[in-house]
């Protein structure tokens, strides 16, 4: 029987894509780009999100 591993929750804002490199338009003297690396925000670069907490009633 095939066994179904545990899925992780993908961030929302990213879609699983944490870090992106964002080209400047202009180059490095030996001809390289110059490039920006930025990472998502909201679940600062690891692709995932937590889940949300189970809300407990309390009282009547």
């Amino acid at each position: 029987m095939p066994q179904h591993a545990p899925t992780a929750r993908v961030c929302r804002d990213c879609d699983g894509f944490p870090t992106v490199a964002i080209t400047t338009g202009t180059r490095h003297s030996d001809g390289t780009r110059d490039t920006l690396r930025i990472t998502c925000p909201t679940c600062k670069g690891t692709g995932t999100t937590a889940p949300a907490a189970n809300l407990h009633r309390i009282g009547r």
